[in-house]
Order: C-alpha cells, then sequence, then structure tokens
C-alpha cells in the first residue's frame, strides 16, 4: 500500500479498524490491537500491544496476542479485512476442543481470521526460531477444527469475508463493494 496504515483506509467512511473493532467488542473481550509500537493508534479506547517478535510478520502478531491474552483462546484479526461478519466472529468464539479454530476459504487456512489457544503458543515459537513465518503452517503442529465452506456461505452469503485490502487496487475494489 506505499506506506499507507491498512488499518486506517476507509470504507463506506469508516475506517477498517474501527469497523472491526464494533464487531469484536461484541463477540470478545477483552479486545486489544498488537502493533510495531504501542503508539501506533494512540486514538484509539483500547489497549495497543507492541509486537515481542517485531519483524516476524502476522505470525510473530499472532504470538504476541496468545501470549498477551487473559484468556486461554484468542480470537485474532488481521487489520486489512473489512467485511468480516459478526456470525463469522461468533462462530469461531463458540467453546471448542481444538487449539486452533480456522476457516477453511477456496483460498485455504484463513489464520489471520481464527481462534488461536494458548497451547498454540510453543508451536509458534518453534517456528518463529527456525525463522519459518507462515501462520498456516503452524495447524500441522496443533489439534485443529476446521469452519467449511457450509457454516461460512451461511456467515456471509456474498462471499466477502476474506476479502483483503493489501495492494491500491484491493482498496479500489473494497471501496466498491457495499456492504
Amino acid at each position: 500500500m506505499g506506506g499507507r496504515d491498512k488499518a486506517t483506509l476507509r470504507i463506506d467512511g469508516e475506517r477498517i479498524i474501527d469497523r472491526q473493532l464494533a464487531l469484536l467488542r461484541q463477540v470478545a473481550e477483552p479486545v486489544f490491537v498488537v502493533a510495531r509500537g504501542a503508539d501506533r493508534f494512540p486514538d484509539l479506547p483500547i489497549p495497543v500491544v507492541c509486537d515481542l517478535r517485531p519483524g516476524a510478520g502476522p505470525l510473530g502478531g499472532i504470538y504476541t496476542a496468545i501470549l498477551s491474552s487473559p484468556r486461554p483462546r484468542t480470537l485474532v484479526v488481521a487489520c486489512d479485512l473489512p467485511f468480516l461478519t459478526r456470525p463469522l466472529l461468533e462462530e469461531l468464539a463458540r467453546p471448542r476442543e481444538a487449539d486452533l479454530v480456522i476457516p477453511r476459504s477456496a483460498r485455504g487456512y484463513e489464520p489471520l481470521c481464527a481462534v488461536w489457544s494458548a497451547a498454540c503458543a510453543p508451536a509458534i515459537r518453534r517456528r518463529l526460531d527456525r525463522g519459518e513465518l507462515t501462520a498456516a503452517l503452524v495447524a500441522e503442529d496443533v489439534r485443529v477444527e476446521e469452519i467449511g465452506p457450509d457454516i461460512l456461505g451461511a456467515c456471509d452469503p456474498r462471499g466477502l469475508l476474506f476479502v483483503n485490502v493489501n495492494t491500491p487496487h484491493d482498496y479500489e475494489r473494497a471501496r466498491g463493494i457495499r456492504r
């Protein structure tokens, strides 16, 4: 995005992060943000936790979220998913026995919109220590419950759940989609 902060991009006049926080507050407690620096979002009325593994990408952020959470299970959402729905987040947050509750879309696992248990932390740490930063691969090391296409379709019949904003083209496309 040429240095632009994806979380603060606006869709229908609202920042992506504000859209997400409004949903997350309905299904999770506490809600906090993991960022490179604690001063990244000074206007947010929630805690901003400094990334414990800087430079480790999204997997480092997941690791920080798990270790920073006071709960045994943590709902993790990437900052560039503007079309998440409450039904999906409620489905993910339902009590489960698995270490990782993860949607499987047509693209594969969606680790940046999943519930990670504290039991995942050692497996993530081992991967981080080896420089293996692909978040979806942690599923090989823990007990997984997949959220498949039937449930995903019921949570979002339009198929927009995992539309993300990584490029200017993605952003323009997302801006053209109405809720």
